[in-house]
């Protein structure tokens, strides 16, 4: 089974932390933690910081790891680092999701998380 390196992104604001809906793809209609694929070369906070840019034209600042998530799919295998991160540049311009939205740990639940970003879930409502 194929493996896909991947990061993302878990933006925090205060006590919210920013969620989008996939707008393309097998998953689309999904909530997730935006982010994308390493390029070769790249370090994960590299990819991360490129991806954002390119996906909602915003800075940010990567923060502590907060763990790997490692997911079978029926078609690959996702291995997914989630980095806690700040904006600091941008105004978060959806550029490919559908919808955004900031989530207060009460509300992580109210939407539709994608399998592998779910199992990130019960670590942030910890940490939040």
């Amino acid at each position: 089974m194929k493996t896909v390196r991947v990061v993302a992104a878990v933006i925090r604001n205060g006590n919210r932390i920013f969620a989008t809906q996939r707008g393309y793809g097998e998953y689309k209609d999904g909530w997730e933690f935006p982010g994308g694929k390493i390029e070769n070369g790249e370090t994960p906070r590299e990819a991360l910081k490129r991806e954002i840019m390119e996906e909602l034209d915003t800075g940010i600042d990567v923060l502590e790891l907060i763990g790997t998530v490692e997911y079978d799919y029926p078609s690959f295998h996702l291995s997914m680092d989630c980095f806690m991160a700040e904006a600091v540049s941008g105004s978060l311009t959806l550029k490919e999701a559908e919808d955004a939205r900031w989530l207060t740990k009460d509300e992580l639940d109210s939407v539709d998380w994608l399998p592998a970003d779910l199992t990130l879930i019960a670590k942030l409502k910890e940490l939040m």
